[in-house]
């Protein structure tokens, strides 16, 4: 059984994720450490319902008695911070989506990676049975891909990073080298912006996010031989990728994402965070600096408690 601790219930991930894990007999949630907006209540009541059996006072202390630590927290300017004890101790960390939001961040994360420290994540939207219904098709039969759309709901990162992660995860080991703002609408008061990528191989793919509301999670890839569409199932993409988190784990065949990969779509969205500032410029993920800024976990993470709160 995989011993899971995790840090900072905040989204609805944390639940969702342990109902899901009851179910079965390969992974509970055993310990919980929280610092951020949830109440003593609200993480009491987490652990009677989940049958943790630890409330952690400090990382450390959960470092020591987990087989891997959940990187919950929606302020996603705190995952490195948050990972850190677990990665000096070794042990295995999921840090859920966003991995980060700024080249700052990134580079700690590619330093980690090298020195061999595991690091996985991200978006379930990556991992999921669309995705493998996909790949089951044999290459010679689906043909190879030369475009993805993706798009998504919400917000301009928080969400929006499903969109870029579902395209990814088609785009299995592809670099990406430019992002451009291709521009934006608004019907009443519903704005949608939308973004175009390249990538080192000559594929290329664009999302789409509506900026105000849910919307369903929809990828349409084409290939040179034919086209796949595909609205992806919300009700299972956390069991699907949850699969994949236990695999690796047990050291079975898994389709977990490497740290540079999972980096790649934070790269995408900051090179399109940039070339949307510049009013629609195309912008090399090559050049990317911590001097262009990125998005803000801390002022996210307010105006979510808030939204909690006010719920």
């Amino acid at each position: 059984m995989i011993k899971i601790g995790t840090v900072n219930i905040d989204t609805s991930h944390a639940p969702s994720f342990a109902e899901i894990l009851l179910k079965g007999d390969r992974a509970r949630y055993t310990a919980v450490y929280n610092d951020s907006f949830r109440t003593d209540d609200e993480v009491n009541d987490f652990i009677k319902k989940y049958g943790l059996t630890a409330r952690c006072s400090t990382l450390e202390e959960m470092a020591g008695m987990v087989d891997l630590a959940f990187i919950q927290g929606c302020d996603w300017d705190r995952h490195v911070e948050c990972c850190r004890p677990f990665v000096n101790a070794g042990v295995p960390v999921f840090v859920d989506k966003p991995i980060c939001g700024n080249m700052t961040d990134v580079k700690i994360f590619e330093d980690w990676a090298a020195e061999g420290k595991t690091v996985i994540g991200t978006s379930a939207l990556r991992y999921t049975y669309e995705h493998q219904s996909f790949f089951a098709i044999p290459e010679s039969e689906r043909g190879r891909i030369i475009h993805v759309t993706a798009t998504v709901g919400v917000d301009e990162f928080n969400y929006a990073i499903h969109a870029v992660e579902t395209i990814m995860g088609f785009l299995r080991g592809e670099t990406a080298v430019s992002c451009r703002y291709v521009g934006g609408g608004k019907v009443g008061d519903v704005p949608c912006d939308s973004y175009f990528v390249t990538y080192a191989s000559g594929v290329t793919a664009d999302y789409h996010i509506c900026l105000k509301g849910w919307q369903p999670s929809t990828a349409v890839v084409m290939t040179d031989k034919t086209t796949y569409v595909y609205k992806i199932d919300s009700g299972k993409v956390y069991e699907a990728m949850l699969e994949q988190v236990c695999n690796f784990m047990e050291g079975k065949e898994n389709t977990i994402a490497t740290v540079d990969e999972m980096l790649m779509s934070v790269r995408i969205m900051l090179a399109g965070r940039k070339s949307k500032l510049a009013g629609g410029a195309e912008e090399l993920i090559s050049e990317l600096s911590p001097a262009d800024g990125g998005f803000d976990g801390a002022e996210f993470c307010v105006g979510y408690a808030a939204a909690q709160k006010k719920g």
